[in-house]
């Protein structure tokens, strides 16, 4: 069944109104007709309207709600990835899996070792990119949120605002072993805010290390063996995920 986000207040006591986009690729693209099932969430809870479509008008549909379910599909925490910008798309891809993974919030970052240079328009128009991408990957894995990318932050603005999270691990190549990440690992508490921080290529300068530590962030390692920037954020979100997964 396809699935389709709308804002809060387009949901009334009996029926769903959609616009924008999803008019068409209910009509043209999949062309769906009156009596046609689609599942409606509106990005900011756990419930999922599953309705049928009754009216079609030039700008927007009318569907009627049949049901609504509760949905576990949620990881019982928030995680939020901050993740150094990589050269070329590879954003793009750490998107998508990341969503399919379960992060609720991407912060991409500018740190010394980052290569790309984005002006207000280039961010601008990334950033329309990326939120496009993570509405496709939160409808493709059946997300009952779309994860914001927020604007680029530099290190040192993504310090200070990972500081209202519970828990702000670093993946660092010169953390201590697999022993203590486990064990800082296992403390973690469905219910508690994550913060992972990933470097771009090169990873993180000694410097900004330090202000992590400073600020109370678990530097961790993911291995012995040296990590792609694109793969490493993926790694620690499949090892949080396997953590935190509800039965």
């Amino acid at each position: 069944m396809n699935h389709f986000f709308v804002r809060p207040e387009q949901i009334g006591d009996k029926f769903i109104t959609i616009e924008g986009d999803d008019v068409n690729h209910i009509k043209n693209v999949l062309r769906m007709q009156q009596g046609g099932q689609i599942c409606v969430r509106n990005g900011q809870d756990n419930k999922e309207y599953r309705c049928e479509i009754k009216l079609f008008e030039p700008g927007s549909i009318t569907a009627q709600i049949m049901w609504i379910e509760e949905m576990g599909i949620e990881l019982p925490s928030r995680i939020y990835l901050f993740q150094g910008m990589p050269k070329g798309d590879k954003m793009e891809m750490i998107i998508q899996k990341s969503i399919e993974l379960g992060v609720y919030e991407i912060i991409p970052m500018f740190t010394k070792r980052t290569v790309i240079k984005l002006n207000d328009k280039k961010e601008e128009n990334k950033r329309r990119r990326w939120t496009g991408i993570a509405e496709s990957a939160a409808k493709q894995s059946k997300r009952m949120i779309i994860p914001e990318v927020t604007k680029v932050m530099n290190f040192s603005e993504a310090v200070t605002y990972a500081n209202q999270l519970d828990i702000r691990l670093i993946p660092y190549e010169m953390a201590n072993g697999m022993k203590e990440c486990r064990e800082k690992i296992g403390k973690i508490a469905p219910g508690q805010s994550i913060a992972v921080f990933i470097g771009p290529e090169g990873g993180f300068d000694e410097q900004e290390i330090r202000l992590a530590q400073e600020n109370g962030m678990w530097p961790v390692t993911l291995g012995r063996r040296i990590l792609r920037t694109e793969t490493a954020g993926l790694a620690a979100l499949s090892i949080l995920m396997y953590h935190l997964e509800r039965d």
